[in-house]
């Protein structure tokens, strides 16, 4: 356990692969909560905010900072915000984006997925610091699973929130190589930057908060040499991600309605493109992938997750 590495003032809410992990940050002067997970997990983000508030005898939620703008890092945003009366901070890059609310640009609708709309009413800088609870943080760039992404960076305490840009075992799928824009390299820029702070104690955005960070960047490094080295293997890895994903949140699908699903998310199309695939033979290929897997398995005509 690493519980007794966080100093005073934050609790991690460790949730599973379809809502990220939720930070707690309080103090006197802060009480603020690091991404929101995703919108069918709402009510449970608000009963962990709750549970917290009332066993620290808080009074106000501040503020809500998202690390980046997929559905399972902000799905919860709308109902914290109705509930909380706080502000939303954003990364700065997403401005117009959330301002306009364009589910193109915000990838919900290319990658199937749903997020209910909110507003946002500050922005995150690179390079700038951020209180949250009881300390400053540094944000930091972190490119490469999203483009728009962020890390914040405790250096008292060492301590980094790194999202999806370092888990424990590899780091999220790389979403833009899905849509054809470059991602590789800048994977490989954010592991640089990483290697170059002190860490003592990684928070990802999914999984349990881990220490040995060498250990974790040469897995990330190995896996990015891995994906980068035969770019197939990235659109292969992303598709069974993406159902996968879905099929958490499904957690059974009659398989007509799996493959109307799979035609219909922008993505997955991309994905079939880069492979060089028919979407006839796509659609056949996916769950059948998913479940050699080991994620899913076919009962009958019905997908059934594993997870």
């Amino acid at each position: 356990m690493t519980a007794h590495l966080l100093p005073p003032g934050i609790e991690v809410f460790e949730r599973g692969w379809l809502s990220a992990n939720n930070i707690f940050h309080f103090g006197n002067e802060d009480v603020s909560l690091v991404d929101s997970g995703y919108c069918p997990h709402q009510n449970l983000t608000l009963d962990l905010v709750r549970n917290a508030m009332q066993k620290h005898e808080l009074l106000k939620l501040n503020k809500l900072v998202n690390t980046h703008l997929h559905s399972d890092h902000c799905g919860g945003n709308a109902a914290l915000v109705e509930a909380f009366n706080c502000e939303v901070l954003i990364p700065a890059a997403e401005e117009l984006a959330v301002k306009n609310w364009d589910n193109t640009l915000l990838s919900y609708d290319n990658l199937g997925q749903e997020c209910p709309r909110f507003s946002h009413h500050g922005l995150l800088i690179p390079g700038e610091e951020i209180l949250l609870g009881r300390s400053f943080w540094k944000i930091l760039a972190a490119p490469g699973h999203d483009p728009h992404s962020l890390m914040l960076y405790q250096a008292d305490h060492r301590i980094l929130i790194s999202t999806d840009a370092l888990w424990e075992e590899g780091f999220g799928v790389i979403v833009p190589e899905l849509w054809g824009e470059a991602g590789f390299e800048e994977v490989a820029q954010t592991l640089d930057l990483l290697e170059a702070l002190p860490v003592d104690l990684v928070i990802p955005g999914h999984g349990a908060p881990f220490t040995d960070v060498t250990k974790s960047l040469a897995t990330a490094h190995s896996r990015l040499d891995y994906l980068a080295s035969d770019p197939d293997r990235n659109a292969r890895h992303g598709a069974k991600v993406s159902l996968q994903y879905r099929l958490l949140e499904w957690r059974s699908r009659d398989i007509q309605q799996v493959n109307e699903w799979i035609v219909n998310t922008p993505t997955l199309l991309n994905a079939a493109k880069l492979l060089n695939m028919t979407m006839t033979a796509f659609v056949l290929w996916l769950p059948k992938a998913l479940v050699k897997s080991g994620a899913a398995k076919l009962d009958g005509e019905v997908l059934v997750a594993l997870a």
